[in-house]
């Protein structure tokens, strides 16, 4: 509080119980004559509140106060304004890198003549490691004991070092493997939605605020916690005290009425949601919901919606505080004085939502009545592409046939026959044909939040089971849940049992299927596959099924419920209609379909009301930090500065910090630059970063054998993250990328220029950087959608591209590239990279940035053909903010945070 200069005079005392605590007020500064304050989005209070309480007359001023406080009435002022989140989450696909990148600031503060002991989170930092486990074992007893086994074994190293660092850094806790996924941790317990911290002698409460290194961070907006994904370079700079630099967003509403019908879920929901929104446009901005749907809504539902804000392109998706927020803290064991607080702070503070109260002014609205939804999956390519359930069959044959130039007209029936194509599995009775599901997952934390949804999921499997019904022998099935508590629901209900017999059996508790860590296929299915070439799919109840992600054999991917999951795992192929066409025979022989196993929401309510309590939740998160027996086994160090392994194949000392100077050089313009990849449209970031699998005829796996690393040890690209020089080696490798320059061929190749050698984009890269050539990639619209990846910007700089040219950025894709050094540019005029006839031949001269570059400045771009022509055009700096500015010129956020700490010494 000492460091606010409060010029409104806005900091009240609220009295909750016996406790008293300091507040920055908004009802306070509405009298202070800003009257609109009480219409403005819940979101934008939120907001407000972190203005008002980082009012530092630098970074906030009373300007951007007046400013966002008047958002209601004066027209939507673009503004940039700072934004200091409260806490800081981090996965450890996107942990590790960051604390790789933490401790290798402490190298370079000490080779700076600083103190090392300077860098160190200042925001409470949480790692939750759930993205390591993969699916090897299933569809038995013991399968989650032996993925676990196998997975303290793949990831030794990287454990040691987040076990260094949750001793080495203040500030820094590491839940550990086996508890569940970070957002659903964080809802489950982690996340206060009001904050308090002692400072002058008084408590302080403030709204519950992160950023997150997941770009489903947004789950946590279903709890009325404001926060999104940001890149990890971004989030390490807001551990460091940095803030979060953004313009006064725009706030799109979505008024819902009505409840769901009969027979929908919340997943269906969230699908129409992703559609609808996409649609509209809200890439970049806030969404909020209101409206008497609300509820109807429970809060797994709400958390649902607002995980899948990346999915339809928003910065966030919030729901406000109201009496369902405040029964979810009490069920899931939060202190009664918490609860207490949450209701106090959200009253006094305009952030309460009353049944009928006015909606807030937006600046854009839609509005969706529940009962129009319907069953529904989102594929096979996007998971804004919904498909009523009634058209995925004739879809998904229309795109087989499509793809396969008229074979998938002979897709599979479900039964292990099929019509035409196909191929033989080996020592098995049956053909796998086009269409048919191989893996059928239930997985992620968009639906294993959802008790709704995973009891109907077990009801499901009941039924099937009493029928007769069997899942189909091709089709690989799991169940990785987000958080223990599932476990404990299902097994009081008795529903456990019933999803193993099915072969769902528990594989986890963590990200598997949804983030690539499917685990490979059974030899004889993956054998008929390649055999054959088919087409088969993937359904998994998760959140993202973008080309390459699932796994490398499954080329149609479905998002889905996790009944419609066991549906299909029953049904076996995509192309069967799970409306019309029955699941298989039952014990009598007589079909059986769909609607004989699909439970009412009575039952499931009912099971729900019967089998799952807040002492649960207690107990499963009593000792949240403590571990399994494996991960309390592991010895570290407790040094300043970690102790770097020359012949560490997933650890090492990255090159970003080499040869740094106190005092940053000027920037440069870029001259005769190479063309490294000309890509198409809603190029996504698992395009562009390493993940999946590492091919062992890649760079990557070449590299990792040469360092004596066996094939079956590669593990995936995301447990390497910690390691450059794989990530460098498998950014643009996606086996689904597809390279203009190199039409007709998949996969992370490009051509080096003059001399025409088709190489792989890493060999290419390398061969630019030997010969002083700087790089440009040239790509579409929504380059860079998908996950916050941070490897997607930092293997871009580690390749020598210096400018990234396109016709639209994702949000966090261009922020981290500005964040690593590289310069986002947009094509202007309605110019494309079709329009101008690139071939990725040119070269190119881009010219203003070494003279005041300055934010949204237009630069002038010289092209040159190979016959020797020259077209002039002008490209639109995407830096936005002057904080961005600062730290392009500095090389990246990073540099520029370490010489600011080093400046402040």
């Amino acid at each position: 509080m000492a460091d606010t200069t409060d010029s409104y005079g806005v900091l009240r005392e609220l009295e909750v119980g016996d406790r008293r605590y300091r507040y920055y007020s908004l009802a306070a500064l509405a009298e202070a004559g800003f009257d609109s304050i009480g219409r403005l989005p819940f979101s934008l209070k939120v907001l407000l509140e972190n203005l008002l309480r980082g009012e530092d007359g630098l970074s906030v001023s009373r300007e951007d106060i007046a400013a966002l406080a008047g958002w209601a009435s004066e027209g939507r002022p673009q503004r940039e304004i700072a934004f200091r989140p409260a806490r800081v989450l981090m996965q450890d696909f996107t942990g590790v890198p960051a604390v790789v990148d933490l401790a290798s600031m402490r190298e370079a503060m000490a080779a700076l003549g600083g103190d090392p002991q300077r860098i160190n989170p200042l925001s409470p930092v949480d790692l939750v490691i759930d993205h390591s486990v993969m699916v090897d074992a299933f569809g038995s007893a013991g399968a989650f004991e032996k993925n676990v086994e196998m997975e303290f074994a793949r990831n030794g190293e990287r454990y040691e070092f987040l076990r260094w660092g949750q001793e080495a850094f203040d500030n820094f806790r590491v839940v550990p493997p086996g508890t569940g996924i970070c957002h659903q941790v964080n809802l489950e317990y982690l996340a206060k939605v009001v904050w308090s911290r002692e400072e002058d002698g008084a408590t302080l409460a403030y709204p519950d605020t992160l950023v997150g290194t997941d770009s489903h961070t947004t789950m946590i907006n279903g709890l009325s916690v404001l926060g999104w994904g940001v890149g990890g370079i971004e989030a390490e700079a807001a551990m460091l005290g940095q803030p979060v630099s953004m313009l006064i967003p725009e706030v799109v509403g979505l008024r819902l009425t009505g409840a769901l019908k009969e027979g929908t879920t919340a997943t269906d929901l969230v699908l129409t949601v992703t559609q609808m929104l996409r649609r509209h446009g809200v890439v970049g901005k806030f969404v909020e919901f209101c409206g008497p749907g609300l509820q109807s809504l429970t809060l797994a539902d709400r958390a649902t919606i607002a995980n899948m804000a990346p999915e339809y392109g928003a910065t966030c998706g919030f729901f406000p505080v109201d009496e369902e927020t405040l029964r979810y803290l009490r069920f899931t064991g939060r202190a009664e004085h918490q609860v207490a607080l949450v209701e106090a702070y959200a009253r006094a503070q305009g952030l309460w939502c009353e049944p009928g109260d006015q909606d807030p002014v937006f600046s854009d609205g839609l509005e969706l009545d529940l009962a129009t939804v319907e069953p529904s999956l989102a594929g096979p390519k996007r998971p804004q592409d919904r498909v009523a359930l009634s058209a995925v069959a004739g879809s998904a044959r229309e795109i087989i046939a499509d793809e396969t130039g008229g074979a998938g007209n002979g897709a599979g029936d479900g039964a292990g026959n099929g019509t035409g194509g196909g191929a033989q599995v080996p020592g098995e009775n049956y053909r796998l044909n086009h269409g048919d599901v191989v893996i059928a997952a239930i997985t992620s934390c968009t639906n294993t939040s959802n008790p709704s949804v995973l009891i109907a999921a077990g009801l499901l499997a009941r039924k099937a089971r009493e029928k007769g019904l069997t899942v189909k022998p091709w089709v690989k099935t799991s169940l990785a849940p987000g958080s223990q508590v599932v476990t404990e629901y299902l097994e009081a209900a008795g529903l456990q049992d019933e999803l193993d017999a099915l072969g769902f059996d528990l594989v986890g508790y963590g990200c598997t299927t949804c983030i690539g860590n499917s685990g490979p296929l059974p030899e004889p299915i993956s054998e008929a596959i390649t055999a054959g070439d088919l087409h088969v799919a993937a359904v998994l109840s998760g959140n993202r099924n973008f080309e390459g992600r699932v796994n490398p054999q499954t080329r149609l991917n479905y998002l889905a419920s996790p009944p419609l999951v066991v549906g299909f795992a029953l049904a076996g192929s995509i192309t069967r209609d799970l409306l019309t066409e029955p699941l298989g025979e039952g014990a009598d022989g007589a079909h059986v379909f769909l609607k004989d196993v699909w439970p009412s929401s009575q039952e499931i309510q009912e099971v729900i009301d019967s089998s799952l309590t807040p002492a649960m939740f207690a107990e499963r998160y009593a000792d949240v930090f403590t571990g399994p027996e494996q991960w309390r086994a592991i010895r570290t160090s407790r040094s300043l500065t970690y102790d770097w392994q020359d012949d560490s194949s997933y650890v090492r000392l990255p090159p970003f910090f080499a040869g740094m100077t106190a005092e940053p050089s000027a920037p440069t313009n870029v001259e005769g630059a190479r063309v490294l990849a000309m890509l198409g449209d809603s190029v996504t970031t698992d395009h562009i970063s390493p993940a999946g699998a590492i091919a062992t005829d890649s760079p990557a796996g070449r590299y990792l054998i040469e360092h004596g690393v066996k094939p079956i040890d590669f593990n995936s690209y995301g447990a390497r993250r910690g390691n450059h020089e794989v990530m460098m080696r498998g950014t643009f490798a996606n086996i689904r990328i597809r390279n203009e320059m190199v039409p007709g061929i998949e996969g992370g190749v490009t051509r080096h220029l003059p001399d025409d050698e088709v190489a792989s984009i890493y060999d290419a890269a390398l061969a630019y950087q030997a010969e002083g050539v700087p790089l440009v990639v040239i790509a579409g619209k929504e380059y860079g959608t998908g996950s916050s990846r941070d490897w997607a910007a930092k293997g871009t700089r580690l390749l020598g591209v210096r400018a990234v040219i396109v016709e639209s950025f994702e949000r966090i894709h261009r922020s981290n590239l500005i964040g690593m050094g590289v310069l986002p540019l947009v094509f202007t005029g309605g110019e494309t990279r079709k329009t101008l006839e690139l071939t990725g031949e040119e070269t190119f001269d881009i010219d203003g940035i070494d003279a005041g570059l300055k934010p949204h400045a237009e630069l002038p771009c010289r092209i040159t053909r190979p016959d020797g022509g020259v077209s002039e055009t002008k490209l639109l700096c995407r830096i936005d903010t002057a904080d961005e500015l600062a730290y392009f010129n500095n090389g990246g956020i990073l540099h520029y945070v370490l010489r600011d700490i080093l400046k402040t010494a």
